[in-house]
């Protein structure tokens, strides 16, 4: 692939600028596609009921759950992840030896894992009647997506992968130290490496993704008190607006994603060049993000962030909502702490609030 190539991707399209990761049945379909091309004789009936009930609980048309509303961690982040996982699982599959491979049905689990890695977020109807936004479950999500497959697998036939989907789960978040996951069968650890760096490199690769970072993950972070936290040593600011936020991202690659791509995920999206016979237009996504985050910051010339990308949540007003909530908080800190907000917006993020 020419990098040229990508100048023109839109906004909710996969970095092939071929399939909508916006769209259920668009990723579906390219998802089922390399299932069947990897295992002929296997069913994917599971994934793909998978997919429409995920598809029911996002949408918030489970009578048990409100429908997605954090808006960095939307529907199209998902699909995203998982498209980018199934071309994972096809890499490694194609390289290694016929007993070393993963097989359908622990690659259906791995699917299906990525398909409700973010489900923690949903708000359950009755258990959380104290929240107001899914972000404010951050530092618990992967915990709650841990406890959401525990009763969806069942559901589905998997019941006998539970021990297993609930620790590979946490390959994703931060709750647990990475090197404290316990698997009996290696190929367990595998699928949870290549689950780990769908999410990493997916959301990284994001056409929009330091626009989203500076205008959605901010207030998300704002909402979880992973901003602006309140100790009993005082309040402790982290980020003082979105774009304080990018200008930690690179010290987040550096010291974070890169190790876990690196050292703890093993070097697994090197698969994604065998799937893509020889490049890696997820990795070439990622360092042209990184590098155009550079340029930022070293020009300051912040209004070149300009992309307006779709956010795939059922509430039109959603997004709008989560930001009144996140400088609802933050006004309310500001008065109670005397923390200035003024000066590039102070606590505010650059854009969209």
């Amino acid at each position: 692939m020419n990098d040229d190539r990508y100048q023109e991707r839109r906004n909710d399209y996969d970095v092939t600028d071929r399939v909508q990761v916006s769209s259920q049945s668009a990723v579906r379909l390219a998802v089922g596609e390399i299932f069947s091309g990897l295992y002929p004789r296997a069913s994917f009936d599971r994934v793909c009921l998978a997919f429409l009930d995920f598809e029911q609980f996002f949408q918030g048309r489970d009578p048990n759950y409100h429908g997605v509303d954090t808006a960095y961690h939307d529907m199209q982040h998902t699909l995203d992840m998982t498209l980018a996982l199934a071309r994972l699982i096809a890499g490694y599959e194609r390289s290694v030896a016929p007993e070393d491979r993963l097989g359908a049905e622990r690659a259906s689990l791995g699917l299906i894992t990525a398909l409700y890695h973010d489900a923690g977020y949903l708000r359950h109807k009755k258990l959380d009647r104290h929240c107001k936004n899914g972000a404010e479950l951050t530092l618990t999500h992967v915990s709650r997506s841990a406890g959401f497959l525990r009763a969806y697998l069942p559901t589905i036939g998997l019941e006998h992968y539970v021990a297993v989907a609930t620790q590979i789960v946490h390959f994703t978040g931060y709750e647990l130290n990475l090197d404290s996951i316990e698997l009996e069968n290696p190929k367990d650890s595998t699928i949870g490496h290549l689950l780990g760096t769908a999410d990493l490199i997916a959301q990284m690769a994001d056409r929009c993704y330091l626009e989203k970072c500076r205008d959605r993950l901010f207030a998300e972070f704002v909402i979880a008190g992973i901003a602006i936290e309140e100790g009993p040593d005082g309040t402790v600011v982290r980020y003082r607006s979105g774009r304080d936020l990018l200008s930690k991202t690179l010290n987040f690659y550096e010291r974070s994603a890169r190790d876990r791509l690196e050292h703890s995920f093993n070097r697994s999206y090197r698969y994604l060049e065998v799937f893509f016979a020889g490049e890696n237009p997820y990795v070439i996504f990622v360092q042209k993000n990184l590098a155009y985050l550079e340029q930022i910051l070293s020009t300051q010339n912040w209004q070149d962030l300009r992309r307006r990308p779709p956010c795939f949540i059922p509430d039109p007003h959603g997004e709008a909502r989560m930001t009144a909530l996140a400088l609802g908080r933050i006004r309310s800190l500001a008065d109670a702490q005397k923390i200035a907000v003024k000066g590039d917006r102070g606590l505010l993020p650059a854009y969209g609030y």
